[in-house]
Order: C-alpha cells, then structure tokens, then sequence
C-alpha cells in the first residue's frame, strides 16, 4: 500500500487519532539521531577536478599545511573554492577500503583549490560534506590570512578563526540588498582646519591611495571627520574599511556616517550586533552589496571588495591587540591590506604612538596635522601640581585633592559636567630615582629593574643583578615605587560638592555619554563618556604616578595617551588640572598638546637602545628547561640577541620568559625560525603539560 493511501485513510479517522499520530510521527523524528555526513564509499568521482585542497580547522602548527580529498561527483557542483566543508582527518594509512582512506573524526574545513590530480601518491579519502555554497573563502582573504599567519609565527587555521564569522544558516538563506551607487564627493567639512587635510580627501575621491597618520584635533568632530574619509573613498566608487577599539567608538562613527550618506551604505560589525545580524552584514560585505565597514578588532579582516581606504583610530588601545592565537593588531593587520591591495591608509588619535610616528619617520606615511594656531584654539588650558605642591598644600593632605583641583571643580560646575579620572585598581609600580623620577634600568639590556623581595635588584629582562644601582642622571642611589591611585576619590568629592550629582563610569557600568548639565563624573581611563554639547567643562586627572609608574617600557606613552584621550573630551575654553611631576616629558607633552613631539623623542631613544618597534622582538615563555632547550635548537637569525629567561610572577603564570630581538629587517626570519622550532618541538610529540608558548611583538616587555 502506497503512503498516499495510508494518508488517505487516515484523514478519514477521528480527529483526536489524528493528532496523536503526529504527534507520535514528531516525537519518532525528534529523537531519531542526525546521519552523519557520508562516507561516500563506492561513488564516483568527479569527472573533472576530482581532487580537492583543504584547509582543515585545526590551529596546530605541524598540521600548519593544505591537504588533498577526493571528490565525489555528486558533490563536485557545490566544492567551489572557498566554500565550507567536512572532511574525515586522521585515518590512518591501514583504514583503506575499495582504494579511498576511510574513518577519522569528521571536522571543518575550507576549499582553497580543485585540481586534477594530488601530489600525493596515496589513497585519498573523499569529501564528507559541503556545509555551504557561500564561497567565503576568498583568494584576497587567504592571501591577507596567510601574511597575518606568517608574520605572527602562527598557523593559517587560527588565523581564518579571527577572520570569519560563524555560519549562521538563517542569515546566509537570505538575499543581501543592490549595491547603491557611489556617493557624490564630500564637503571638507572641519577637514579644513588641517593644512593637508583637502589634499588628502581630493586624493580618496579621484581613485589615490594617500596614507597618513593623522594627529586629531581635540573635540567632539574626529567621528565625523573620519566619515568624510570613508565617504571619499566611497565617491571613487570603492570601499573602505573603519576599525575602532570599542562599541562606543564605533556607534559614534556609526551616527556620523549614517548623517552623512544615510543608511544602507556601510555595515556594522561589533560584537553587540548578534551572530544573525553580524552574518548577514558580514555577507552584505562579502557579496558586493555594501563597499563600507566600520567595526571593532574582528572587523579589520572584513572582506571589503576593491578597497580604496583602510583606517584605524586610536591604535594605542589594548583592545586592538588580539587576545586570542597568533594574536595580531589591527595597526598590522591594516598597513598589511594597504600594502597587498594598493589602496589608502589612515591611522587617526587624538594622540601619537611610537609606531605611528615610526611611519612617517621611514616615509610610509605622511604626517595629517593641524598648525599651531589651531591646536591652540581648540586645546582645553592644561595646569599641573606636581609632588612638592601637594606637600605644601593642606587640602591634598587632607582630602587627598589638591587647592587647585577643588577650584577647578567648582568653577567648572558651574558651566556643565566635570569629569575625573582616576587610575585603575592594578596598577603595579616600577622602580625610580628617589630624586629625579628617572626609571631605574639595566645597565647591560636597558630593561626595567625589579625587586622582588624588596631587597635585591635585578632585570626584568635579562635577570642579571644590579648590586650597586645609582642614578644615570643624578647620581642618587636611593630608589622610590610609584604611588597607587585614591580610592575614595569618588566618595570626597561626594561629600565636598552634596547638591551635584556624582555618577562614575568604568569596568562594571560603562556610560556612553552624560547630558551637558553641572554633574561630577568619576572614570577610570578609557571608560570616560562623551559630554552632549561641546564637552566638559573641566576634568582632573588624578594620581599620574600611578600610571607613569608601570613596569612597562610604554609608561610614558600610554599615561599621555589616556591623558589626552581625556583632556580631548573637554571644551576648548575649559581647564584641565593634571596631578604629576610638571618637569616630566608627558606630563610636559600634555600641556604644550604636543603628543607627536613625544612620540618622535620616544622613537629616538628607542632607536639608540634598540627597542622596539625599531627592532623586532618575540617573547617566549615556558618551563625553564624547556625554553632553554628551544632557544638552542631554535636556529635564531645570526642577528638576534636573547634576554633572558627570567621568572614570569603571577598565578598563571608559564615559568619563565625570554625575549629574543633582531633588528630592522630581520622580523621574517625571527618568526621563521620559531615557527619552524615550534613545529620540529611538536613533531617531535611534546609532552601536554609542557608547553612552549610564542608572542611576536609582545606588547607588554617590561
């Protein structure tokens, strides 16, 4: 009897019959187990390109290598190069059947290439499944992959995870929109407070690839400055590509962006957008439909098609570093895409790090700021009180806050908002001279002096003791350890000013922005809001040695940087009272507004102790043995100097850690010969709990 009869018969049943036959048919198909993908055993091969090259999803190093399967001709429409598949990997040379390797443990993969025959001279086992047609692997993609991979001494696979985004069928199954016609050029805007700036727009509109390193006058305007960029490249009829460090960054540049061009021309990626929503945008890229993306660190391998711009701003921010293997930066990963795909390069901060200044000093790019005359104008005043004001000053000693912070405060509250900043909890000092504040380092690496047990003192890169330290610069050998930040600041000024709101901003509750009436904001750095209207009216930033004083050869950097990036958000007419050492370079820096004359000092010094980024430096960290044993057979370039090992603090800690240095042009063969340790050392079947593990550029090296 045929289904259609049994059906026929059955729809003439009672109806609560009915119901639980489907009901029972439903139960039978839930529980009923999923098949696995075939093993295709006995198929027929593709007539044409029957052998498959495959990337398979494990992030390895010595499996770092594209492998050949069969496939089977039913599969050989949708087994495209660069569509998603499931291969069988780990069969073993016995597991042949009918002359194709059968068994292993099924797992993802990508097609990189169809080709007419294998190099292999084996048996190859057979495709298991094309998970999608979507062709997401692109040649640019795997190009720019492959680079990142190398550069970073890391496997391609790990790369690819970082770079495409989960599948997600829903999205996929839907059609992205037309591709709208090319913008018309537009207006400078405030780009014209910049003498290069014209030059620089009219370059992305008429098809150019200008690269800069643009130094952002303070103010609220750098979103949509950064907008009129993106839509030049646009008006040229190509795409461009916007990173930010975070989701209030990137929503701010959102807004600027959508008021100028109007919705549908970019897409969003953050991770607050949902898996859904971030694939189908993701698709909309990769499809053609839209030639703009803005987003965070994920967004830099966005595949953007015929890239006319590629930007980063605040390249300085922790949060453009990749928490995850081979742990690349954004910075990087951009001058990378400028490089392979001939188009624009901007890097923006209202600040300057070492590496931006780097660029311009080697002539990658060009400098993109404003006059004096200009930064003047728009610059807040900035005042100091340094250590022997506050120890002649009764209300510090008292509240902990300076005379001048509390008049500050006042008079801002009575024009708009007063924000505050106040270090983390965390920070931990580094040692310097009692009497001048000169950091105290090694005398045969230059690296930062530690005591551990408050007693003896050695590197904290190379571990050789330092038994008779005295000050290079004044002779004094008596050392100091920075101060850590108040606690209480909070709750004083709670106390001090009881009719104004106190409201704080930083790693548990983050606020975006805070309306432009009299309120106290307390934040630690980089959670500060942005005040609606044209900003702060004043701001304190408190406890600098709490941040100058890090065991980090970016001390200075990144204290100016946070500075800056605070002082930024405060109105040009209004006061910043900043709580340091007057006659230190930064804090020096931040009240002449001058953060590109302090990177270029900083990038001097480093070139003269061959710091990074003039040399190029790669941390490797393990068992003491162990990393000894790898340094020796690692076939280092002749070049490379080892610091080190020395034992790494803290409870998760790995043991001990070397760095190794080359110099300028030596970076490639560096990461070469560690990838190349690293994979003999795993072939050779290292023990689990023993592991070695590889940063290049590590961005905390004392």
């Amino acid at each position: 009897m045929s289904s259609e009869n049994e059906s026929g018969e059955q729809a003439g049943g009672p109806p609560e019959q009915l119901a639980l036959i489907r009901e029972t048919v439903r139960a039978a198909q839930a529980a009923a187990p999923k098949a696995k993908p075939r093993t295709w055993r006995g198929a027929a091969l593709a007539q044409e390109l029957p052998v498959a090259r495959i990337l398979v999803n494990k992030g390895v190093l010595h499996l770092d290598q594209l492998w050949d399967y069969a496939v089977p001709e039913e599969l050989a429409a949708t087994a495209q190069p660069g569509v998603r598949v499931r291969v069988r990997f780990g069969a073993g040379a016995g597991q042949v059947r009918g002359g194709r390797r059968e068994g292993g443990r099924l797992i993802d993969g990508f097609i990189v290439e169809r080709r007419a025959e294998s190099d292999y001279s084996g048996p190859l086992a057979a495709l298991a499944q094309v998970v999608s047609p979507e062709p997401v692997l692109t040649p640019a993609l795997l190009a720019l992959t492959r680079a990142v991979a190398d550069r970073y001494a890391g496997s391609l696979a790990d790369v690819l995870q970082l770079a495409l985004p989960p599948r997600n069928a829903k999205a996929e199954a839907k059609p992205s929109p037309e591709p709208l016609p090319a913008p018309p050029v537009p207006e400078l805007g405030s780009w014209s407070r910049y003498p290069a700036g014209p030059a620089f727009l009219r370059a992305l509109a008429t098809g150019g690839t200008p690269r800069a390193v643009w130094t952002a006058l303070p103010g609220p305007t750098w979103p949509e400055e950064l907008a009129r960029a993106i839509a030049a490249a646009l008006a040229s009829g190509r795409g461009a590509l916007a990173v930010l460090p975070d989701g209030r960054a990137a929503a701010r540049l959102d807004a600027a962006l959508t008021a100028l061009l109007g919705p549908g021309r970019h897409a969003l990626l953050t991770a607050e957008s949902g898996p859904e929503k971030r694939y189908r945008q993701w698709l909309a890229v990769h499809r053609g439909a839209v030639k703009a993306v803005i987003g965070t660190r994920a967004a830099m391998f966005a595949p953007v098609r015929d890239l006319g711009l590629v930007a980063v701003w605040d390249d300085g921010d922790s949060s453009h570093a990749d928490d995850h293997a081979p742990f690349p930066h954004v910075r990087e990963v951009l001058e990378l895409r400028a490089a392979h795909e001939d188009c624009g390069f901007l890097l923006g901060a209202t600040g300057c790090t070492v590496e931006a200044a780097q660029l311009v000093e080697t002539g990658w790019a060009r400098p993109l700021v404003a006059g004096r005359e200009q930064v003047r104008t728009a610059a807040p005043l900035v005042r100091t009180v340094g250590e022997e004001e506050l120890a002649r000053d009764g209300a510090a000693r008292a509240a902990r806050l300076p005379s001048l912070a509390w008049q500050t405060v006042r008079e801002g509250l009575a024009h708009g908002p007063v924000l505050v900043q106040v270090p983390r909890r965390g920070y931990v000092p580094r040692l310097a001279c009692e009497r001048c504040r000169t950091p105290a380092r090694c005398r045969a690496c230059q690296g930062p002096l530690e005591a551990p047990d408050e007693r003896a003192l050695r590197c904290g890169w190379c571990g050789r003791g330092e038994p008779s330290w005295h000050c290079t610069a004044c002779g004094a050998v008596r050392l100091r350890a920075s101060v850590v930040g108040a606690r209480r600041t909070a709750e004083e000024l709670g106390r001090a000013f009881p009719a104004v709101p106190v409201r704080t901003s930083g790693r548990d509750h983050v606020l975006d922005s805070v309306p432009d009436r009299p309120a106290l904001i307390v934040s630690t750095p980089g959670a500060e809001p942005v005040a609606e209207g044209s900003g702060y009216a004043a701001a304190l930033l408190l406890d600098g040695w709490a941040m100058l004083g890090r065991p980090d050869l970016r001390a200075g950097e990144e204290a100016l940087r946070r500075w800056i990036g605070a002082a930024a958000l405060v109105r040009g007419t209004g006061t910043v009272v900043v709580v340091a050492e007057p006659t230190l370079r930064p804090v020096q820096a931040l009240v002449r507004w001058d953060p590109v004359g302090h990177a270029v000092r900083e990038l001097s010094e480093r070139a003269e102790l061959r710091f990074p980024p003039v040399s190029r430096m790669a941390a490797v960290a393990g068992r003491a043995e162990s990393v000894e044993e790898f340094l020796a057979t690692a076939g280092l370039p002749a070049d490379a100097e080892v610091l080190g090992p020395v034992p790494v603090a803290g409870p998760r800690s790995p043991g001990v850690r070397a760095l190794v240095r080359v110099p300028p042009g030596s970076g490639a063969a560096l990461a070469a010969a560690l990838k190349a340790a690293q994979v003999a050392r795993l072939t050779r079947g290292a023990p689990a709990g023993d592991p070695i593990r590889i940063r290049i550029d590590p961005p905390d090296i004392g």
